[in-house]
């Protein structure tokens, strides 16, 4: 699937408001990437060509896929194998594609289970002004990783866990206990 323009479908938004659209695309099998995009239009004239916000594949996506499908669905967006999403994208109302952009943006470097689900839930149950927010700051900062990073210390309760170092292999540790004692 190439970056020109697909076909949208048609949203409820009022013509001012910027148009998203959800693209998914079929590696193999179960191996599907999602990545939402801002189309232009009139809420957006400086854009004339679609431009990526933010696409997420493999084990990150397989965590919350559910979760995706379940916004998605509950938008009004259906995905499935008679729905035609491998022909184009589908037209995703403006605060789902924040959630989603925000989702996907935050979660592609992680690889901690349980701090991906923390920050999941904690964007989840973010207003949309928070999330319009985060979501502005992720996509149009000159360095967005670092907003991103403290995005995901404040939803995984604090600075990264780091874990006792490891005991160097042949080294025997001064404070162990003895058998005798």
């Amino acid at each position: 699937m190439t970056a020109s323009t697909l076909p949208i479908a048609p949203l409820d938004a009022p013509e001012s408001a910027p148009q998203y659209e959800l693209r998914a695309r079929r590696h193999g099998p179960a191996d599907t990437e999602y990545a939402i995009w801002q189309v232009p239009s009139a809420a957006m004239p400086q854009l004339t060509s679609a431009r990526r916000v933010a696409r997420l594949r493999g084990p990150n996506l397989d965590l919350i896929e559910h979760r995706v499908l379940r916004l998605l669905a509950q938008s009004g967006v259906r995905l499935g194998p008679n729905s035609g999403h491998e022909k184009g994208g589908y037209g995703v109302p403006e605060d789902v594609a924040l959630v989603l952009g925000l989702l996907f943006r935050a979660l592609a470097p992680m690889r901690n289970r349980a701090n991906m689900r923390a920050v999941v839930e904690g964007i989840e149950t973010m207003r949309h002004e928070e999330t319009a927010y985060w979501a502005g700051m992720a996509i149009h900062r000159r360095h967005p990783r670092r907003v991103l990073m403290a995005l995901r210390i404040l939803l995984t309760d604090g600075a990264p866990k780091r874990s006792a170092p490891r005991p160097r292999p042949g080294a025997e540790s001064a404070a162990a206990p003895t058998e005798g004692e």
